[in-house]
Protein backbone atom coordinates (compact mmCIF):
# COMPACT_ATOMS: atom_id res chain seq x y z
CA UNK A 1 0.00 0.00 0.00
CA UNK A 2 1.81 3.45 -0.64
CA UNK A 3 1.93 5.89 1.56
CA UNK A 4 2.44 8.70 -1.21
CA UNK A 5 0.60 9.57 -3.89
CA UNK A 6 3.50 10.75 -5.85
CA UNK A 7 4.74 8.10 -8.26
CA UNK A 8 8.32 6.86 -7.81
CA UNK A 9 10.22 7.35 -10.29
CA UNK A 10 10.67 4.76 -13.56
CA UNK A 11 14.43 3.88 -12.71
CA UNK A 12 15.51 4.66 -9.22
CA UNK A 13 18.11 3.23 -7.30
CA UNK A 14 15.26 0.62 -5.99
CA UNK A 15 14.82 -0.83 -9.47
CA UNK A 16 17.95 -0.86 -10.86
CA UNK A 17 19.58 -2.36 -7.57
CA UNK A 18 18.16 -6.00 -7.81
CA UNK A 19 19.33 -6.10 -11.72
CA UNK A 20 22.78 -4.73 -10.52
CA UNK A 21 22.71 -7.68 -7.51
CA UNK A 22 21.29 -10.08 -9.83
CA UNK A 23 23.85 -9.55 -12.66
CA UNK A 24 27.19 -9.24 -10.01
CA UNK A 25 26.88 -13.25 -9.71
CA UNK A 26 26.64 -13.75 -13.73
CA UNK A 27 29.48 -10.53 -14.13
CA UNK A 28 32.01 -11.97 -11.49
CA UNK A 29 31.08 -15.25 -12.44
CA UNK A 30 32.21 -14.61 -16.39
CA UNK A 31 34.83 -13.16 -15.08
CA UNK A 32 36.51 -15.87 -13.31
CA UNK A 33 35.68 -18.35 -15.91
CA UNK A 34 36.70 -16.24 -18.56
CA UNK A 35 40.36 -15.77 -16.44
CA UNK A 36 39.71 -19.54 -16.04
CA UNK A 37 39.76 -19.80 -19.82
CA UNK A 38 42.47 -17.74 -20.89
CA UNK A 39 44.64 -19.54 -18.85
CA UNK A 40 43.87 -22.71 -20.19
CA UNK A 41 44.09 -21.47 -23.75
CA UNK A 42 47.76 -20.10 -23.00
CA UNK A 43 48.79 -23.12 -21.15
CA UNK A 44 47.64 -25.07 -24.26
CA UNK A 45 49.26 -22.61 -26.72
CA UNK A 46 52.28 -23.21 -25.20
CA UNK A 47 52.23 -27.15 -25.10
CA UNK A 48 51.21 -26.37 -29.24
CA UNK A 49 53.82 -24.27 -29.82
CA UNK A 50 56.60 -26.56 -27.61
CA UNK A 51 55.10 -29.27 -29.55
CA UNK A 52 56.04 -27.64 -32.90
CA UNK A 53 59.44 -26.59 -31.96
CA UNK A 54 60.27 -30.05 -31.07
CA UNK A 55 58.50 -31.52 -34.74
CA UNK A 56 60.48 -29.12 -36.63
CA UNK A 57 63.70 -29.57 -34.61
CA UNK A 58 62.88 -33.31 -34.96
CA UNK A 59 62.99 -32.28 -39.14
CA UNK A 60 66.50 -30.35 -38.82
CA UNK A 61 67.90 -33.33 -37.03
CA UNK A 62 67.42 -35.12 -40.06
CA UNK A 63 68.21 -32.25 -41.96
CA UNK A 64 71.51 -31.19 -40.08
CA UNK A 65 72.70 -35.27 -39.84
CA UNK A 66 72.56 -35.15 -43.56
CA UNK A 67 74.46 -32.20 -44.04
CA UNK A 68 77.38 -33.65 -41.52
CA UNK A 69 77.53 -36.63 -43.41
CA UNK A 70 78.13 -34.73 -46.81
CA UNK A 71 80.29 -32.15 -45.30
CA UNK A 72 83.29 -34.35 -45.98
CA UNK A 73 82.12 -34.46 -49.44
CA UNK A 74 82.51 -30.87 -50.24
CA UNK A 75 85.09 -29.65 -52.53
CA UNK A 76 85.08 -33.18 -54.35
CA UNK A 77 84.20 -33.33 -57.75
CA UNK A 78 80.33 -33.50 -58.57
CA UNK A 79 80.58 -36.40 -60.83
CA UNK A 80 82.15 -38.55 -57.70
CA UNK A 81 79.43 -37.13 -55.03
CA UNK A 82 76.72 -36.81 -56.92
CA UNK A 83 75.25 -40.44 -56.01
CA UNK A 84 76.09 -40.22 -52.64
CA UNK A 85 74.20 -37.28 -52.88
CA UNK A 86 70.96 -39.04 -54.40
CA UNK A 87 71.60 -42.12 -51.46
CA UNK A 88 70.89 -39.74 -48.64
CA UNK A 89 67.59 -38.68 -50.11
CA UNK A 90 66.05 -42.38 -49.79
CA UNK A 91 67.66 -42.90 -46.48
CA UNK A 92 66.04 -39.73 -44.83
CA UNK A 93 61.89 -39.27 -45.60
CA UNK A 94 62.41 -35.59 -44.72
CA UNK A 95 65.00 -34.53 -47.08
CA UNK A 96 64.22 -33.19 -49.90
CA UNK A 97 67.26 -32.25 -51.94
CA UNK A 98 71.41 -32.06 -50.95
CA UNK A 99 73.64 -29.78 -52.48
CA UNK A 100 77.12 -29.19 -52.06
CA UNK A 101 79.10 -25.71 -52.17
CA UNK A 102 82.56 -24.43 -52.52
CA UNK A 103 83.88 -20.66 -52.85
CA UNK A 104 79.90 -19.26 -52.09
CA UNK A 105 79.29 -21.31 -55.31
CA UNK A 106 76.15 -23.94 -55.25
CA UNK A 107 78.28 -26.65 -57.86
CA UNK A 108 76.45 -30.32 -57.40
CA UNK A 109 73.06 -30.77 -56.69
CA UNK A 110 70.82 -34.37 -55.85
CA UNK A 111 69.03 -33.18 -58.56
CA UNK A 112 71.12 -31.75 -61.38
CA UNK A 113 74.32 -33.03 -60.46
CA UNK A 114 76.62 -30.36 -61.62
CA UNK A 115 75.15 -26.91 -61.15
CA UNK A 116 76.52 -23.60 -60.85
CA UNK A 117 74.44 -20.89 -58.62
CA UNK A 118 75.66 -17.97 -56.21
CA UNK A 119 75.31 -19.40 -52.13
CA UNK A 120 74.97 -16.12 -49.92
CA UNK A 121 75.57 -16.66 -46.31
CA UNK A 122 73.33 -13.66 -45.44
CA UNK A 123 70.29 -15.06 -46.81
CA UNK A 124 70.46 -17.91 -43.83
CA UNK A 125 69.77 -16.81 -39.95
CA UNK A 126 72.86 -17.39 -38.50
CA UNK A 127 74.37 -18.73 -41.27
CA UNK A 128 72.51 -22.11 -40.61
CA UNK A 129 68.57 -21.58 -41.88
CA UNK A 130 66.93 -19.94 -44.41
CA UNK A 131 62.80 -20.32 -45.01
CA UNK A 132 62.69 -19.70 -49.05
CA UNK A 133 59.92 -18.56 -51.30
CA UNK A 134 60.76 -21.89 -52.88
CA UNK A 135 63.24 -21.85 -55.94
CA UNK A 136 63.46 -22.42 -59.78
CA UNK A 137 62.22 -25.92 -59.76
CA UNK A 138 58.95 -25.01 -57.30
CA UNK A 139 58.54 -21.44 -57.22
CA UNK A 140 56.47 -20.07 -54.65
CA UNK A 141 56.37 -23.52 -52.69
CA UNK A 142 58.32 -22.91 -49.15
CA UNK A 143 61.29 -24.48 -48.59
CA UNK A 144 63.38 -24.75 -45.24
CA UNK A 145 66.67 -24.98 -45.98
CA UNK A 146 69.68 -25.84 -43.85
CA UNK A 147 73.37 -24.87 -44.57
CA UNK A 148 76.55 -26.42 -42.74
CA UNK A 149 80.03 -25.21 -43.63
CA UNK A 150 83.07 -25.90 -43.09
CA UNK A 151 85.42 -22.46 -44.20
CA UNK A 152 84.42 -21.74 -47.86
CA UNK A 153 83.14 -25.52 -48.24
CA UNK A 154 79.83 -27.03 -46.85
CA UNK A 155 76.48 -29.14 -47.56
CA UNK A 156 73.27 -27.86 -48.01
CA UNK A 157 69.85 -29.77 -47.35
CA UNK A 158 66.39 -29.13 -47.86
CA UNK A 159 62.91 -30.21 -46.72
CA UNK A 160 59.82 -29.25 -48.24
CA UNK A 161 57.04 -26.86 -46.62
CA UNK A 162 54.52 -29.40 -46.60
CA UNK A 163 56.17 -31.43 -43.16
CA UNK A 164 56.29 -28.02 -41.65
CA UNK A 165 52.59 -27.37 -42.82
CA UNK A 166 51.68 -30.41 -41.56
CA UNK A 167 53.22 -29.79 -38.45
CA UNK A 168 51.66 -26.64 -37.85
CA UNK A 169 48.42 -27.85 -39.06
CA UNK A 170 48.00 -31.38 -37.33
CA UNK A 171 49.38 -30.34 -33.98
CA UNK A 172 47.45 -26.70 -33.63
CA UNK A 173 44.23 -27.09 -35.38
CA UNK A 174 42.44 -24.44 -34.07
CA UNK A 175 45.25 -21.80 -33.05
CA UNK A 176 47.24 -19.94 -34.97
CA UNK A 177 50.70 -21.10 -35.42
CA UNK A 178 53.11 -19.15 -37.38
CA UNK A 179 57.15 -20.56 -37.83
CA UNK A 180 59.46 -17.72 -38.35
CA UNK A 181 62.93 -17.34 -39.02
CA UNK A 182 65.09 -14.82 -39.33
CA UNK A 183 62.61 -11.84 -41.00
CA UNK A 184 61.03 -14.52 -42.87
CA UNK A 185 57.50 -16.80 -41.22
CA UNK A 186 55.04 -19.27 -42.49
CA UNK A 187 51.30 -19.56 -41.31
CA UNK A 188 49.11 -22.25 -42.20
CA UNK A 189 48.53 -21.15 -45.62
CA UNK A 190 52.08 -22.17 -46.46
CA UNK A 191 53.09 -19.36 -48.26
CA UNK A 192 56.17 -17.14 -47.01
CA UNK A 193 55.94 -13.99 -46.03
CA UNK A 194 58.27 -11.22 -44.69
CA UNK A 195 58.30 -8.12 -41.90
CA UNK A 196 55.56 -8.05 -38.89
CA UNK A 197 53.97 -11.01 -37.32
CA UNK A 198 50.24 -10.82 -37.10
CA UNK A 199 49.33 -10.94 -33.11
CA UNK A 200 47.14 -13.59 -31.55
CA UNK A 201 44.29 -12.13 -29.84
CA UNK A 202 44.23 -14.15 -27.24
CA UNK A 203 46.81 -16.21 -25.36
CA UNK A 204 49.70 -15.66 -27.66
CA UNK A 205 53.08 -17.04 -26.78
CA UNK A 206 56.33 -17.10 -28.44
CA UNK A 207 58.35 -20.22 -28.05
CA UNK A 208 62.34 -20.23 -29.37
CA UNK A 209 64.16 -23.00 -30.63
CA UNK A 210 67.23 -23.60 -28.02
CA UNK A 211 69.33 -25.83 -30.55
CA UNK A 212 68.34 -24.10 -34.13
CA UNK A 213 67.54 -20.23 -35.02
CA UNK A 214 63.87 -20.32 -35.48
CA UNK A 215 60.88 -19.41 -33.38
CA UNK A 216 57.11 -20.86 -33.15
CA UNK A 217 54.32 -18.04 -32.27
CA UNK A 218 51.06 -19.39 -31.06
CA UNK A 219 47.87 -18.34 -29.77
CA UNK A 220 43.68 -18.13 -30.67
CA UNK A 221 41.82 -15.85 -32.29
CA UNK A 222 39.05 -13.12 -30.95
CA UNK A 223 35.82 -15.66 -30.85
CA UNK A 224 37.56 -17.78 -28.99
CA UNK A 225 37.09 -17.77 -25.54
CA UNK A 226 33.23 -17.16 -25.31
CA UNK A 227 33.00 -20.61 -28.16
CA UNK A 228 34.58 -22.71 -25.63
CA UNK A 229 32.28 -20.94 -22.97
CA UNK A 230 29.58 -21.64 -24.91
CA UNK A 231 30.67 -25.28 -25.72
CA UNK A 232 32.70 -26.60 -22.76
CA UNK A 233 30.40 -24.63 -19.82
CA UNK A 234 26.51 -24.70 -20.48
CA UNK A 235 25.92 -26.10 -16.81
CA UNK A 236 28.10 -23.68 -14.85
CA UNK A 237 26.50 -20.42 -17.31
CA UNK A 238 23.19 -22.06 -16.24
CA UNK A 239 23.58 -22.15 -12.82
CA UNK A 240 25.04 -18.51 -12.72
CA UNK A 241 22.02 -17.34 -14.05
CA UNK A 242 19.58 -19.41 -11.67
CA UNK A 243 22.79 -17.64 -9.07
CA UNK A 244 21.69 -14.35 -10.62
CA UNK A 245 17.84 -14.50 -10.78
CA UNK A 246 18.29 -15.71 -7.34
CA UNK A 247 19.86 -13.04 -5.78
CA UNK A 248 17.82 -10.26 -8.14
CA UNK A 249 15.10 -11.69 -6.87
CA UNK A 250 15.96 -11.69 -2.99
CA UNK A 251 17.58 -8.43 -3.32
CA UNK A 252 13.91 -7.05 -4.89
CA UNK A 253 12.25 -8.76 -1.79
CA UNK A 254 14.63 -7.25 0.68
CA UNK A 255 13.83 -3.86 -0.91
CA UNK A 256 10.30 -4.32 -0.87
CA UNK A 257 10.53 -5.18 2.67
CA UNK A 258 12.84 -2.57 4.18
CA UNK A 259 10.74 -0.06 1.89
CA UNK A 260 7.18 -1.99 2.89
CA UNK A 261 4.61 0.51 4.54
CA UNK A 262 5.26 -1.84 7.77
CA UNK A 263 9.09 -0.73 7.70
CA UNK A 264 8.82 2.64 6.91
CA UNK A 265 6.09 3.40 9.44
CA UNK A 266 8.64 1.20 11.70
CA UNK A 267 11.66 3.83 10.64
CA UNK A 268 8.93 6.84 11.04
CA UNK A 269 8.25 6.18 14.41
CA UNK A 270 11.77 5.60 15.83
CA UNK A 271 12.44 8.82 13.88
CA UNK A 272 9.72 10.65 15.94
CA UNK A 273 8.17 12.18 12.35
CA UNK A 274 4.54 11.67 13.52
CA UNK A 275 3.49 15.31 15.13
CA UNK A 276 0.35 16.32 16.95
CA UNK A 277 -2.15 18.43 14.82
CA UNK A 278 -4.77 20.76 16.86
CA UNK A 279 -8.05 21.72 15.53
CA UNK A 280 -10.11 23.70 17.68
CA UNK A 281 -13.24 22.44 19.76
CA UNK A 282 -15.98 25.32 20.65
CA UNK A 283 -18.89 25.07 22.47
CA UNK A 284 -21.82 26.07 22.32
CA UNK A 285 -23.76 29.78 22.36
CA UNK A 286 -20.41 31.68 22.64
CA UNK A 287 -18.35 29.82 20.55
CA UNK A 288 -15.21 29.72 23.20
CA UNK A 289 -12.64 27.18 22.62
CA UNK A 290 -13.57 24.18 25.01
CA UNK A 291 -10.84 22.28 23.14
CA UNK A 292 -8.91 20.37 20.70
CA UNK A 293 -9.31 17.20 18.84
CA UNK A 294 -5.48 15.99 18.32
CA UNK A 295 -5.14 14.73 14.55
CA UNK A 296 -1.48 12.64 13.85
CA UNK A 297 0.76 13.85 10.77
CA UNK A 298 3.14 12.45 9.47
CA UNK A 299 6.02 14.91 9.08
CA UNK A 300 7.64 12.49 5.88
CA UNK A 301 11.55 14.21 5.60
CA UNK A 302 11.09 13.45 1.45
CA UNK A 303 7.54 13.63 1.17
CA UNK A 304 6.80 16.32 3.45
CA UNK A 305 3.22 15.81 4.89
CA UNK A 306 1.90 12.99 4.32
CA UNK A 307 -2.12 12.95 4.21
CA UNK A 308 -3.59 10.69 7.17
CA UNK A 309 -6.09 8.92 4.75
CA UNK A 310 -2.79 6.86 3.31
CA UNK A 311 -0.96 5.77 6.08
CA UNK A 312 -3.23 5.63 9.17
CA UNK A 313 -5.69 2.55 7.79
CA UNK A 314 -2.49 0.82 7.40
CA UNK A 315 -1.08 1.50 10.81
CA UNK A 316 -4.62 0.21 11.97
CA UNK A 317 -4.30 -2.97 9.78
CA UNK A 318 -0.76 -3.86 10.59
CA UNK A 319 -1.09 -3.13 14.49
CA UNK A 320 0.87 -0.44 14.34
CA UNK A 321 -1.04 2.14 15.11
CA UNK A 322 -1.36 1.27 19.21
CA UNK A 323 2.86 2.62 18.91
CA UNK A 324 1.89 5.28 17.45
CA UNK A 325 -0.83 6.60 19.27
CA UNK A 326 1.20 6.72 22.72
CA UNK A 327 4.17 8.65 20.79
CA UNK A 328 1.17 10.97 19.42
CA UNK A 329 0.00 10.87 23.26
CA UNK A 330 3.23 11.88 24.70
CA UNK A 331 4.42 14.23 21.91
CA UNK A 332 0.51 16.29 22.54
CA UNK A 333 1.76 16.43 26.37
CA UNK A 334 5.18 17.46 26.16
CA UNK A 335 4.18 20.05 23.58
CA UNK A 336 0.45 21.71 25.63
CA UNK A 337 2.12 20.78 29.23
CA UNK A 338 3.99 23.78 29.74
CA UNK A 339 1.60 26.01 28.33
CA UNK A 340 -1.18 24.59 30.34
CA UNK A 341 -2.20 28.15 32.28
CA UNK A 342 -3.66 29.22 28.54
CA UNK A 343 -6.62 26.25 28.90
CA UNK A 344 -9.35 26.62 31.12
CA UNK A 345 -9.77 24.05 34.11
CA UNK A 346 -11.82 21.06 31.86
CA UNK A 347 -9.92 21.97 28.77
CA UNK A 348 -10.93 18.75 26.50
CA UNK A 349 -8.31 16.56 24.51
CA UNK A 350 -9.47 14.28 22.25
CA UNK A 351 -7.42 11.29 20.15
CA UNK A 352 -8.64 8.46 18.45
CA UNK A 353 -8.51 4.98 19.27
CA UNK A 354 -8.90 1.66 18.10
CA UNK A 355 -10.09 -1.63 18.98
CA UNK A 356 -6.28 -2.71 18.74
CA UNK A 357 -6.26 -0.32 22.26
CA UNK A 358 -8.36 -2.26 23.81
CA UNK A 359 -7.13 -5.54 24.21
CA UNK A 360 -5.13 -5.02 27.50
CA UNK A 361 -4.47 -2.32 30.10
CA UNK A 362 -1.82 -0.53 28.18
CA UNK A 363 -4.25 1.77 27.48
CA UNK A 364 -4.33 2.70 31.20
CA UNK A 365 -1.01 3.68 31.46
CA UNK A 366 -0.72 5.58 28.57
CA UNK A 367 -4.00 7.96 29.50
CA UNK A 368 -2.12 7.85 33.64
CA UNK A 369 0.77 9.40 31.85
CA UNK A 370 -0.98 12.03 29.76
CA UNK A 371 -3.30 13.25 32.51
CA UNK A 372 -0.12 13.47 34.72
CA UNK A 373 1.50 16.09 33.07
CA UNK A 374 -1.03 18.75 33.71
CA UNK A 375 -2.63 20.09 37.04
CA UNK A 376 -5.32 17.65 38.37
CA UNK A 377 -8.90 18.90 36.62
CA UNK A 378 -7.15 21.45 33.84
CA UNK A 379 -7.52 18.54 30.91
CA UNK A 380 -10.13 15.84 30.11
CA UNK A 381 -9.12 13.14 28.18
CA UNK A 382 -11.78 11.68 24.82
CA UNK A 383 -10.69 8.38 23.48
CA UNK A 384 -12.48 8.68 20.51
CA UNK A 385 -13.77 5.07 19.72
CA UNK A 386 -13.40 4.53 15.83
CA UNK A 387 -15.13 2.10 13.84
CA UNK A 388 -12.55 0.63 11.31
CA UNK A 389 -12.08 -2.20 13.35
CA UNK A 390 -15.33 -3.75 15.37
CA UNK A 391 -14.15 -3.87 19.32
CA UNK A 392 -15.32 -7.07 20.63
CA UNK A 393 -17.08 -6.65 23.80
CA UNK A 394 -15.08 -8.89 25.97
CA UNK A 395 -13.99 -8.79 29.52
CA UNK A 396 -11.08 -7.11 29.45
CA UNK A 397 -12.46 -3.67 26.81
CA UNK A 398 -15.52 -3.85 29.70
CA UNK A 399 -13.44 -3.46 32.57
CA UNK A 400 -10.92 -1.63 30.73
CA UNK A 401 -13.75 1.32 30.09
CA UNK A 402 -14.86 1.11 33.71
CA UNK A 403 -11.51 1.76 34.55
CA UNK A 404 -11.21 4.54 32.06
CA UNK A 405 -14.30 6.17 33.63
CA UNK A 406 -13.29 5.79 37.00
CA UNK A 407 -10.08 8.18 35.87
CA UNK A 408 -12.38 10.41 34.49
CA UNK A 409 -11.37 9.64 30.77
CA UNK A 410 -14.75 10.22 28.66
CA UNK A 411 -15.78 7.83 25.59
CA UNK A 412 -17.04 9.48 22.48
CA UNK A 413 -18.04 6.96 19.02
CA UNK A 414 -15.80 8.91 16.45
CA UNK A 415 -18.26 9.64 13.02
CA UNK A 416 -21.82 8.58 14.83
CA UNK A 417 -24.45 7.36 12.33
CA UNK A 418 -21.77 5.97 9.46
CA UNK A 419 -20.72 2.53 10.89
CA UNK A 420 -22.68 -0.46 11.21
CA UNK A 421 -21.50 -0.94 15.28
CA UNK A 422 -22.90 2.65 16.28
CA UNK A 423 -25.68 1.31 17.70
CA UNK A 424 -24.37 -2.23 19.07
CA UNK A 425 -21.25 0.16 20.58
CA UNK A 426 -24.47 2.17 22.89
CA UNK A 427 -25.85 -0.83 24.19
CA UNK A 428 -22.34 -2.86 25.09
CA UNK A 429 -20.48 0.13 26.31
CA UNK A 430 -20.27 2.96 28.27
CA UNK A 431 -20.34 6.54 26.11
CA UNK A 432 -20.39 9.81 26.57
CA UNK A 433 -20.40 11.73 23.58
CA UNK A 434 -21.60 11.14 19.83
CA UNK A 435 -19.35 12.42 17.20
CA UNK A 436 -21.93 13.48 14.38
CA UNK A 437 -20.18 12.48 11.36
CA UNK A 438 -19.56 15.66 8.93
CA UNK A 439 -21.57 14.13 5.93
CA UNK A 440 -24.86 14.85 7.64
CA UNK A 441 -23.59 18.14 8.39
CA UNK A 442 -22.81 19.29 5.34
CA UNK A 443 -26.51 18.51 4.16
CA UNK A 444 -27.74 20.96 6.50
CA UNK A 445 -30.06 23.34 4.15
CA UNK A 446 -29.87 21.04 1.55
CA UNK A 447 -30.76 17.19 1.58
CA UNK A 448 -33.74 16.69 3.61
CA UNK A 449 -32.89 13.11 4.15
CA UNK A 450 -29.86 13.77 6.18
CA UNK A 451 -31.22 16.01 7.82
CA UNK A 452 -33.68 13.59 8.89
CA UNK A 453 -31.23 11.55 10.27
CA UNK A 454 -29.30 14.37 12.07
CA UNK A 455 -32.02 15.35 14.10
CA UNK A 456 -32.54 11.89 14.75
CA UNK A 457 -29.28 11.38 16.23
CA UNK A 458 -29.75 14.41 17.86
CA UNK A 459 -33.38 13.32 19.04
CA UNK A 460 -31.29 10.41 20.08
CA UNK A 461 -28.43 11.70 22.39
CA UNK A 462 -30.87 13.55 24.36
CA UNK A 463 -33.01 10.89 24.96
CA UNK A 464 -29.55 8.88 26.11
CA UNK A 465 -28.26 11.97 28.13
CA UNK A 466 -25.01 11.85 25.66
CA UNK A 467 -23.06 14.81 24.66
CA UNK A 468 -22.88 15.73 20.97
CA UNK A 469 -19.69 17.08 18.78
CA UNK A 470 -20.66 17.92 15.14
CA UNK A 471 -17.11 18.01 13.68
CA UNK A 472 -17.11 19.40 9.42
CA UNK A 473 -18.96 22.47 10.43
CA UNK A 474 -17.92 25.16 7.43
CA UNK A 475 -20.67 27.39 7.51
CA UNK A 476 -22.18 30.07 9.65
CA UNK A 477 -25.74 28.27 8.50
CA UNK A 478 -24.80 24.75 9.34
CA UNK A 479 -23.04 26.34 13.01
CA UNK A 480 -26.25 28.48 13.65
CA UNK A 481 -28.77 25.32 12.81
CA UNK A 482 -26.54 22.74 15.21
CA UNK A 483 -26.71 25.56 17.90
CA UNK A 484 -30.53 25.69 17.89
CA UNK A 485 -30.63 22.02 17.85
CA UNK A 486 -28.81 21.87 20.91
CA UNK A 487 -25.41 20.70 19.94
CA UNK A 488 -23.21 20.99 23.09
CA UNK A 489 -20.10 21.56 20.88
CA UNK A 490 -18.65 22.15 17.43
CA UNK A 491 -15.46 21.34 15.33
CA UNK A 492 -14.37 22.16 11.83
CA UNK A 493 -12.89 24.79 9.13
CA UNK A 494 -15.06 27.77 10.36
CA UNK A 495 -13.38 27.33 14.00
CA UNK A 496 -9.91 26.77 13.08
CA UNK A 497 -8.08 24.37 11.13
CA UNK A 498 -5.30 21.19 12.85
CA UNK A 499 -2.62 23.30 13.28
CA UNK A 500 0.53 22.41 14.78
CA UNK A 501 1.92 23.07 18.47
CA UNK A 502 3.07 26.28 18.00
CA UNK A 503 0.20 27.73 15.90
CA UNK A 504 -2.24 26.29 18.10
CA UNK A 505 -0.30 27.63 21.35
CA UNK A 506 -0.20 31.16 19.79
CA UNK A 507 -4.20 31.29 18.52
CA UNK A 508 -5.03 29.87 22.12
CA UNK A 509 -2.65 32.42 23.76
CA UNK A 510 -4.83 35.41 21.77
CA UNK A 511 -8.35 34.30 22.57
CA UNK A 512 -11.00 36.33 24.70
CA UNK A 513 -10.38 35.96 28.09
CA UNK A 514 -6.90 34.29 28.36
CA UNK A 515 -5.56 36.81 31.30
CA UNK A 516 -2.13 35.40 32.14
CA UNK A 517 0.71 33.52 30.17
CA UNK A 518 3.34 31.16 31.25
CA UNK A 519 6.85 31.77 32.01
CA UNK A 520 8.90 30.70 29.54
CA UNK A 521 6.12 31.10 26.55
CA UNK A 522 7.68 30.69 23.50
CA UNK A 523 8.59 34.16 21.38
CA UNK A 524 5.87 33.66 19.00
CA UNK A 525 3.19 33.58 21.56
CA UNK A 526 4.40 36.36 23.51
CA UNK A 527 3.86 38.38 20.26
CA UNK A 528 0.93 36.80 19.30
Amino acid sequence: MPLTVKRPARWSWRTLLPWIVGALPLGFGLIVMNWQIERELRADSQATTRQVVEQIEHILDNLSSTAQALLPLAGSPCEQTQLTLRGELTRNAFVRSTNLFQHNTLYCTSLFGEFDEPVDPRDYTDGTLWLMDGNSVTPGRALLVYRASDGERGAITTVDGEHLLTALRLIGPNQELQLRVGDDWMGKDGLVHQGQLPRAPVAEVTQSSTRYPFSVHGGYSDGTPGQLLRSHYPALLSLLLLLGAVAGIACRWQIRRANSPRAELRRALEADEFLPYFQPVVRKDDYRWAGAEVLMRWNHPQEGLVRPDLFIPYAEHSGQIVDMTRALMLHAAHSLAPYAALMEDGFHIAINITADHCRNFELLDDCRTFLQHFPPGRVVLTLELTERKLIEASPVALELFEKLHEMGVMIALDDFGTGQSSLSYLRQFQVDYLKIDQSFVAMIGGDALSLHILDSIIELSGKLGLGLVAEGVESEVQRDYLARHGVDFQQGYLFGRPMPAAEFLQALATRPGVEQLPQGAPPEIMRG
